[in-house]
């Protein structure tokens, strides 16, 4: 390369890299955005029909995790790790015997797993999401879908922070997993209810 062709590459790649450094800063310019779930504010609720009277209800987590969003490409991406043995119900011997290896197996398979790689948005917010979810060793597709979803600036502590979050329901079989205790007196389908936050400095 002569010299004239090495200056004129010098500058050409110079002025790539100030308009690449500019256009990251530029305000307003759509990035993805990285958030980790606040474990105050990220856990799982559950109900399964009883015997066709009444409702189990509990909860698992907190949930940990992070989920990276970018409205203007329609892309998302979530990696959600549920402890199976927070399990609660406000009952004690029935958490027990929920954590047992025919139902959640706590011990054997400790953590559930939900990643999301397809995010539907409308405008900058999520109304959908859908994945795989991962519990006792099998992984089956899963959609939740927002029931609510917004973003605020909490201003509470030395610096803002950006925070996104809301409350997502999806249903799943639980004899797709391999967890078939009980039926069909106690119900085979799970609804879900997931509240999240996540937090960005």
């Amino acid at each position: 390369m002569n010299a004239i062709a090495a200056r004129t590459a010098a500058r050409t790649a110079g002025a790539t890299l100030v308009l690449g450094l500019l256009a990251g800063a530029a305000p307003g310019l759509a990035q993805p955005l990285t958030y980790h779930l606040d474990p105050a504010h990220s856990w799982v609720h559950f109900e399964v029909l009883h015997f066709g009277t009444s409702t189990i209800r509990g909860r698992i987590g907190p949930v940990r995790g992070s989920v990276t969003v970018d409205p203007a490409a329609g892309r998302g991406e979530l990696g959600l790790a549920v402890p199976t043995a927070s399990v609660s119900t406000g009952i004690g011997v029935f958490d027990a015997r929920l954590r047992e290896d025919d139902l959640l197996a706590a011990k054997a398979h400790p953590e559930a797993w939900f990643v999301a790689t397809r995010f539907v948005f409308d405008g900058s917010r999520v109304v959908s999401l859908r994945g795989e979810f991962t519990w006792r060793g099998v992984s089956q597709p899963l959609t939740l879908n927002a029931t609510r979803y917004a973003c605020r600036s909490d201003t509470t502590g030395p610096a803002p922070v950006q925070v996104c979050g809301g409350d997502f329901e999806g249903e799943l079989l639980r004899s797709d997993f391999g967890a078939t205790f009980g039926l069909p007196f106690v119900a085979d389908r799970v609804r879900l209810q997931v509240q999240v936050e996540g937090r960005r400095p």
